[in-house]
């Protein structure tokens, strides 16, 4: 979070000479690629079933339907359709790791991302400090908090903050929903790397694709395949306990790096004229997506 923004304040004050382009294009792109390779380390289609398919298949349709309705929520708002996507995918997956993770994907801008980022990392935050305090409203038990904060908190480690004042029991439950709806990531890359081609907007300069079958490569990124062979052999137990934190670490440092290159690619004064707009795009994405989980939290009776 602090990256980002850190990144981007920098080339407000200061633009980077040509020397300093290969760097940034190496750390904003294959050391992304990377991390999100290494995220698959975490994720085990072990702890997944054991949660159950009623969840399991609940989860999936309600990280199908925030996208879209976040999606119709930026548009009708005025974001572009990248832009749109990559709040939508951000509020309903992981945050900054499925926002990474989709914009070269879907070929999204510096820009773009650098928004989408700033402003779900500061909300992500918000998050964190009253989710708590509407589980005890609420007077919501262990279980059901902790499904409600893996449901619509962002990133792993802010599911833990969220989830831990109310007990060790929601932070176990908030984990085990969180690494399913990361486990999502793969599957929308796939689907948005098929729709690629309908997402450029009037203006980009790259020429209309020609029809056909694009190839292997461009339909399925390598870095989502890499994502899902690591969810494979982690599930099988051929990653040895002892690579599993170090991958997780490396998969930080490396988001962190990517981040920061991120950042000092944006001029924050350009990202700014978009803020009110992505904004109020992520809040009334945010409070639909607290609702509907809210709801199939009640519904299962968890």
């Amino acid at each position: 979070m602090l990256a980002i923004l850190v990144g981007a304040a920098v080339r407000t004050a200061w633009t980077p000479g040509p020397s300093w382009k290969p760097g940034m294009v190496f750390s904003a792109k294959l050391l992304l690629e990377i991390a999100v390779v290494l995220l698959g380390a975490s994720v085990s289609a072990a702890t997944i079933l054991s949660a159950g398919w009623a969840l399991l298949i609940s989860i999936v349709g309600i990280v199908a339907g925030a996208i879209l309705l976040s999606f119709t929520i930026g548009r009708l708002l005025g974001l572009g359709k990248r832009l749109a996507i990559l709040v939508a995918c951000g509020n309903s997956i992981c945050g900054n790791s499925a926002i990474a993770a989709v914009a070269p994907v879907i070929g999204a801008k510096e820009d773009d991302v650098a928004s989408s980022i700033a402003f779900t990392a500061v909300l992500g935050v918000i998050v964190v400090l009253l989710l708590p305090i509407v589980g005890t409203i609420l007077h919501m038990d262990q279980v059901a908090y902790g499904a409600l904060a893996g449901l619509t908190v962002y990133a792993v480690p802010q599911v833990i903050a969220a989830a831990a004042p109310l007990g060790a029991t929601a932070v176990q439950v908030g984990t085990l929903v969180k690494l399913i709806r990361v486990l999502m990531l793969g599957p929308v890359c796939v689907v948005l790397s098929l729709l690629a081609p309908r997402l450029r907007e009037e203006n980009d300069a790259i020429s209309s694709p020609k029809p056909g079958r694009p190839p292997l490569h461009q339909l399925v990124p390598w870095f989502i395949i890499g994502f899902l062979v690591m969810v494979a052999l982690r599930s099988l137990n051929l990653i040895p306990i002892a690579a599993l934190k170090p991958a997780a670490v490396a998969s930080t440092a490396f988001m962190i790096i990517s981040m920061a290159a991120l950042g000092l690619g944006v001029d924050i004064r350009t990202v700014s004229k978009a803020g009110g707009r992505v904004t109020m795009t992520v809040i009334l994405s945010l409070v639909a997506l607290g609702t509907v989980s809210f709801l199939l939290v009640r519904l299962l009776g968890l």
